[in-house]
């Protein structure tokens, strides 16, 4: 059971590698680009709404989101909704980076899934997701 998480890691550490081959944008580099993906999905997320999402604790969002915000791809404004949170959303700037890398990411899955059959394809989908919620659920503390 182990070997898959292994397996898992090294899958996305090779699409990281892909990605920094194809996307060239000065400030944007591969662990960038799930915030980017996230971040023009639903812009105006909150810091936390983006960490929980992505996985990640609120320090690592907030020194990505500097960074994004400092390159000139990201705003962070008050929330309307709620005046101790921070909303993101996407510049100009990321909005023109976003066709680029949603077409390297598409690349990706196409190469990486080659030659698998749709059927084996959306049982693996299925497992992973299950265990994506169930990971979610773990570390949220909804397994006690």
């Amino acid at each position: 059971m182990l070997r898959f998480m292994k397996m898992l890691n090294n899958i996305s550490r090779s699409q990281a590698t892909y990605r920094g081959q194809r996307v060239s944008r000065e400030g944007l580099c591969p662990p960038h680009h799930s915030f980017v993906l996230a971040i023009c999905k639903t812009p105006g997320s909150s810091q936390e709404q983006l960490a929980r999402e992505l996985c990640l604790n609120k320090s690592t969002v907030t020194r990505t989101l500097a960074h994004l915000e400092e390159q000139g791809y990201i705003k962070r404004e008050q929330s309307p909704e709620d005046k101790r949170q921070l909303a993101v959303f996407p510049t100009e700037r990321l909005l023109d980076a976003l066709p680029e890398i949603r077409d390297v990411s598409r690349e990706w899955h196409e190469r990486i899934s080659e030659g698998i059959p749709e059927e084996e394809l959306a049982v693996f989908h299925s497992v992973l997701s299950k265990m994506e919620k169930r990971a979610k659920e773990i570390i949220d503390g909804e397994d006690a």
